[in-house]
């Protein structure tokens, strides 16, 4: 899935950073093409296992037309949810960590890959996140259906 654009997207992430030219330029001719973006500004990030977070963007691609950024680690074991600000803070649930004020996520540059993270969802730039409601209606759904697998 993408989003409108590489650029538009690079300057939403960016805005959150202390120093977003600075920024934006160091991530722009990094090698590794990553930067580290401090959360709990304009998103937090909810973080599942990757065996519960594949089958819960299944779901959620099937529920909304477009579900916020999402970010996959090497190797799949982890899946980061972009939501809104203040959500790590409420969310109460077993197996889920998140990225709220005070912490800092490494974040791939927009449309190009990167060594350990990737977009799987890509920022569209108007700043379009994901509903936290709908994210645990999708996880409980996505469990149901491993439950069921591992009952078979």
């Amino acid at each position: 899935m993408t989003g409108l654009g590489p650029k538009t997207a690079v300057e939403w992430l960016v805005s959150v950073a202390p120093d977003p030219d600075a920024c934006r330029w160091e991530w722009e001719r990094n090698p590794l093409g990553v930067a580290l973006l401090p959360a709990g500004r304009r998103w937090d990030v909810l973080i599942l296992p990757g065996e519960l977070g594949y089958p819960t963007l299944d779901i959620l691609a099937r529920l909304i037309d477009r579900p916020g950024p999402v970010l996959a680690d090497f190797g799949d074991s982890r899946m980061g949810f972009f939501v809104p600000p203040g959500t790590v803070g409420r969310w109460i649930g077993t197996g889920v960590r998140g990225a709220g004020r005070g912490t800092w996520i490494v974040v791939p540059y927009p449309g190009r890959a990167a060594g350990g993270v990737r977009w799987l969802v890509l920022p569209d730039g108007s700043g379009t996140l994901t509903d936290p409601a709908l994210l645990e209606l999708a996880m409980h759904e996505a469990a149901a259906g491993i439950a069921r697998e591992g009952d078979g």
